[in-house]
């Protein structure tokens, strides 16, 4: 299991907030982030979105978008992101969503996972970067929920450094 430290004393280093808008992970990555001291300084807060309405009517997703694609897709990971941080007043958002199993959902097997990313300016009102990642991971929900953290702070790492 990765560390957050890293990505912690850099965004402390840059002066920057961190959010976390969250499916599969319900609350994972956040834990991860404040698991290392200090990181109150840099995590402003974390949205759990398990349900479809969360996603919608908390973090903003677009209703027609997920009625059209469901839950498990690249925009509706990065409109998630965009919605954690405009949420907690974060600059960078990170989300997940996805199917970490028993049973594919949806018509996506299990192990598929979208993370999300994005940097708003200081007002909150402007996105100036985002993206996502497609994930096919393997192994059980435990294995496939922990490497989702794993590769959302790696990423958030790669943020910092490209800043």
């Amino acid at each position: 299991m990765r560390d957050a430290t890293t990505l912690v004393r850099g965004l402390e280093r840059a002066g920057l907030s961190i959010a976390t808008g969250e499916s599969l992970t319900a609350g994972l990555v956040a834990s991860r982030i404040a698991d290392v001291p200090g990181a109150s300084a840099v995590l402003q807060g974390g949205v759990v979105a398990y349900q479809v309405s969360v996603k919608r009517d908390v973090l903003g997703v677009d209703a027609g978008l997920l009625e059209r694609h469901g839950p498990v897709h690249p925009e509706v990971a990065e409109q998630m992101a965009v919605g954690a941080a405009r949420a907690c007043g974060a600059r960078i958002g990170v989300s997940t969503t996805g199917v970490a199993g028993p049973e594919p959902h949806g018509g996506h097997a299990t192990g598929t996972v979208y993370i999300g990313w994005a940097v708003l300016n200081e007002a909150g009102s402007e996105i100036q970067a985002q993206g996502h990642e497609l994930l096919q991971l393997e192994g059980d929900r435990a294995a496939v929920r922990n490497a989702t953290v794993d590769v959302v702070l790696a990423q958030g790492e790669r943020i910092l450094a490209a800043s």
